[in-house]
């Protein structure tokens, strides 16, 4: 998808003049660095000494070492997916070429590569997925603790391939700073988890062109920095993989100066990104798990070294994950809310390895459990790894009880019998003034069962290149919430850019009530009316009440409940019944909607689309979405009740 004009006149509008200045910065320095490429300082004497302590690789579980071990012969076989699509070609991959499409990005000085543009490169995620090097990680990890050097041989080989393909400056794995920083910390992992092949030393620190490549790399990120309006994930992954090479790889002039830079910037971000409450303050849980993946990745880099970090660096992280151990339902599921696009900050894990798990049993072994967090089984490769690496850290002040109730975030958990879980949005429409990974889902309400989606977030399904279905998972028609004049609360002025946010306030949250818990929000996205919304979930009948009320006149109202791909639906007028199956055993549910609205079931349509999930990043499924269209006005507001069977 290429930008046209008004696109970046409205991104400008959403500027702030010390961000336009930087920006100017910016372009001045890459029409520089085009006929005066800056020069890797010689090196001599470069050692690695971050490695990890003997015992570590002896706590890691049986059960990890035989996914870890399986998804490592998987990609020696060649096989690999990656956001739905099937790659053969790992043996000896083609680093710029797009298997989605066919397409393969351009060489050229990587300030000139259009990579917003499918139809000039690809679909440039699927190019530089394979790039951030996570598939090397595994490969390192097994390893690691199998001492098969198969897995270092090939590491090694595909190491040297992109070093060699991918020179300084060159293409398009140079064109974005959040891969420039995964990439670095993935290589800080790859020598580390190599540290007792032979080859190791030779493959990094006695290698010329590797050092410059991590010289490079560094000197990228500390002169571009995503700034102001993009400071969100983005800034985080950069300042973590500066962080983490320049503690890891100390071989240059520069290191101290990008160390301390990168660990200013790391904690200024952390504390940015993130509500005091511990939310992530875009308000999309996978990017929630990408900042605490890389902050403590960080963290255990600082550790390492010796590097003194300030107290709100571990502050932060401990408090987002007491919020990550507050909001996930009882399958250690989180909620889906915004975009989600499968982003990880270090995997060294096989697949099937749950990452929440993973993340609060990390989050147990660093800061210690509190009672009321869910149960977390020991089972995956990075916690005692990060584990051996990070200092312990106790603080006082958690919460003595599980929050239900995030006030600056204005998100809100129900919790009823026979784990019944309902998230509510009543939060900010995402962060900064683009809101780049937010969806137009004021108001929406997500519900599960025993972890199955019953009332679904769709998810987000792609980025680039497929606009018309980009709008849709982003959209308001996308979400379990009302619709006004068939158009968006809050409006898009781009595949990233909200150029008008809806805004949202709760007016009560009362969760602690043994019998009943209620809330009540209200947001102002269709001015001059009101959509106001109340909520109540009972325990001893088991339902769930929706009241929909709109103020300011008569208006085309759509009411959405988009179903879980595992529900089927059987619709009569304005009921439907609800039927599922969880480990074999079958549930149901009656779903009465509003009797003023007429009622209809989509599934799986394309044009427009409709009646989707999408379990993952460049994956969607057909899924049932009841739609009631009617006229707002009436006294009582549209009820809806759920009501789970016995």
């Amino acid at each position: 998808m290429s930008m046209d004009a008004g696109w970046y006149l409205r991104r400008l509008s959403r500027m702030g003049p010390a961000e336009v200045a930087g920006r100017a910065g910016d372009t001045v320095r890459r029409r520089r660095w085009r006929s005066a490429r800056p020069v890797c300082p010689e090196v001599t004497g470069a050692r690695f000494t971050a490695v990890l302590p003997p015992e570590a690789l002896a706590s890691v579980p049986p059960d990890a070492v035989k996914r870890l071990v399986a998804e490592a012969d998987r990609l020696m076989a060649g096989h690999a997916e990656f956001f739905g699509v099937v790659r053969d070609d790992l043996d000896d991959p083609d680093w710029w070429y797009d298997p989605k499409t066919g397409r393969r990005a351009p060489w050229g000085y990587a300030f000139d590569v259009p990579y917003r543009d499918e139809e000039a490169i690809g679909d440039v995620k699927q190019i530089w997925e394979l790039s951030r090097h996570q598939y090397l990680t595994v490969l390192a990890a097994a390893y690691a603790v199998t001492g098969n050097e198969r897995y270092a041989q090939r590491v090694a080989a595909h190491l040297r391939s992109w070093w060699s393909a991918n020179a300084p400056l060159r293409g398009v794995h140079w064109t974005s700073g959040i891969e420039l920083g995964i990439r670095l910390l993935s290589w800080v992992w790859i020598r580390r988890l190599l540290d007792g092949w032979p080859g190791a030393g030779e493959l990094f620190e006695g290698n010329p062109v590797a050092v410059a490549q991590i010289w490079h790399h560094q000197r990228w990120l500390a002169a571009f920095p995503s700034r102001g309006s993009s400071a969100n994930n983005h800034v985080v992954a950069e300042a973590a993989g500066q962080f983490a090479a320049a503690c890891a790889f100390d071989w240059f002039p520069s290191s101290p100066r990008w160390r301390a830079d990168a660990l200013r910037s790391l904690e200024r971000h952390l504390r940015r990104n993130t509500f005091p409450s511990g939310l992530n303050r875009e308000l999309a849980s996978e990017y929630h798990g990408l900042v605490l993946e890389l902050g403590l990745a960080a963290l255990a880099e600082a550790d390492t070294a010796g590097v003194p970090v300030p107290a709100s660096v571990r502050l932060v992280l401990l408090r987002m994950t007491d919020a990550l151990a507050a909001i996930v339902d009882n399958r250690l599921r989180p909620p889906r809310q915004g975009d989600a696009d499968d982003g990880y900050g270090l995997v060294v894990d096989g697949a099937g390895t749950d990452r929440w798990a993973s993340l609060l049993a990390t989050g147990e072994a660093v800061f210690g459990r509190l009672d009321w967090w869910p149960m977390v089984p020991a089972a995956d490769v990075r916690t005692p790894l990060l584990a051996a690496l990070v200092r312990p850290y106790a603080a006082k002040g958690r919460p003595v009880e599980r929050p239900a109730y995030f006030a600056d975030a204005g998100l809100t958990v129900l919790r009823g019998p026979e784990e019944i879980w309902c998230r509510l949005d009543g939060g900010p429409h995402g962060f900064l003034s683009i809101a780049a990974h937010a969806h137009a889902d004021a108001l929406s309400v997500e519900v599960r069962h025993d972890g199955v989606d019953v009332l679904a977030d769709p998810g987000t399904y792609c980025y680039h290149g497929q606009p018309a279905w980009r709008q849709y998972f982003r959209s308001t028609l996308g979400h379990n919430t009302l619709r006004l004049d068939g158009a968006d609360q809050s409006v898009s002025g781009g595949p990233f850019l909200w150029t008008r946010h809806a805004r949202s306030r709760v007016l009560l949250a009362d969760t602690s009530g043994a019998g009943a818990a209620r809330w009540c929000a209200e947001h102002d996205g269709y001015r001059p009316a009101v959509h106001r919304r109340w909520v109540e979930l009972t325990s001893a009948t088991r339902e769930l009440r929706i009241v929909d009320e709109v103020s300011g006149g008569p208006r085309a109202v759509q009411l959405l409940f988009h179903l879980g791909p595992a529900v089927t639906a059987r619709l009569t007028g304005s009921r439907a019944l609800l039927a599922w199956t969880r480990d074999g055993e079958e549930r149901s549910a009656t779903l009465d909607l509003p009797g003023e609205l007429e009622w209809r079931a989509h599934r799986g349509e394309s044009d427009p689309p409709l009646g989707w999930y999408s379990p993952g990043f460049g994956r969607k499924e057909p899924a049932t979405t009841l739609v009631g269209t009617g006229v707002s006005g009436g006294v009582d507001g549209f009820v809806t009740v759920l009501g789970f069977h016995g």
